[in-house]
């Protein structure tokens, strides 16, 4: 893992480059995933039908990450990362950890080397601090790169 400064979009759709978006697992009566704040509804923003993929693939599979092409694009990849169960919790620690062991798996699986930009997880909106994050996050390749400002 590299810690890097700067903003996490200027790397979205750039060759090689995947954006990690933290999520919860909050699935709404339309199927969708709450992604109502921080790089989550940025990407929402982005991709109007990224919350249905995301409650689909919740409702399926579990609170886990996936790696995504956002609709629209040809190379425009992001990950989801949970962080949280439900939306309006704190994040939590072990499912940072086991977001990152599936985030390897993600990675070991990848058909060409790219390069997982994700935000410091669980910092923001999941009010922990980087120093509880961090160590959890230890072990992740040097291809993962967490970018705060």
């Amino acid at each position: 893992m590299k810690e890097i400064k700067g903003e996490l979009w200027d790397f979205y759709g750039k060759p090689g480059c995947v954006v990690c978006i933290t999520t919860n697992g909050t699935i709404k009566k339309d199927g969708t995933i709450v992604m109502g704040r921080g790089c989550a509804r940025e990407a929402k923003d982005r991709d109007p039908l990224l919350p249905f993929t995301l409650g689909w693939h919740v409702k399926e599979t579990g609170n886990k990450p996936l790696l995504i092409v956002v609709s629209g694009t040809s190379n425009g990849l992001v990950c989801s990362f949970p962080v949280k169960h439900n939306w309006w919790e704190q994040a939590d620690l072990s499912l940072i950890k086991e977001s990152a062991h599936r985030l390897m798996d993600i990675i070991e699986s990848s058909p060409e080397p790219r390069t997982f930009i994700l935000p410091r997880p669980g910092c923001g909106n999941g009010k922990l601090t980087w120093e509880q994050v961090k160590p959890v996050l230890e072990f992740l390749p040097d291809n993962v790169w967490v970018i705060s400002k």
